[in-house]
């Protein structure tokens, strides 16, 4: 297979990629924290697909910050070539309290 980058439309699975996210934690204690984050390459399932797993901080706010370990939900294609991971996971608990990080990460080429 040639180079692919994170702009190609690819039909099938690309081996070695990963995603990319911004977002926002649930808001706590009356703060939030922004989450950016870069995935593992893709991990195989048994059905063919593949998942992710990312672990991390989220960023200083508030004079703490949390921790985060998680996987991916499946590829969901989304058209083009590409396709996205929902994500759905909880903090640590620091500083009394934990957060809840959801969403979906950015596109990458690959239809599974």
């Amino acid at each position: 297979m040639n180079k692919v980058g994170k702009d190609d439309f690819v039909p099938g699975f690309v081996p070695k990629h990963n995603h990319g996210s911004v977002d926002y934690t649930s808001t706590e204690a009356g703060h939030v924290h922004q989450c950016l984050d870069v995935t593992s390459p893709p991990i195989p399932t048994q059905d063919g697909g593949h998942i992710h797993y990312t672990e991390g901080y989220v960023m200083f706010e508030n004079g703490h910050t949390h921790y985060y370990k998680a996987y991916s939900g499946p590829a969901i294609p989304v058209g083009n070539g590409m396709h996205v991971h929902y994500y759905d996971f909880h903090t640590t608990e620091d500083d009394g309290h934990k957060h809840h990080v959801k969403g979906v990460d950015q596109p990458a080429p690959g239809t599974k």
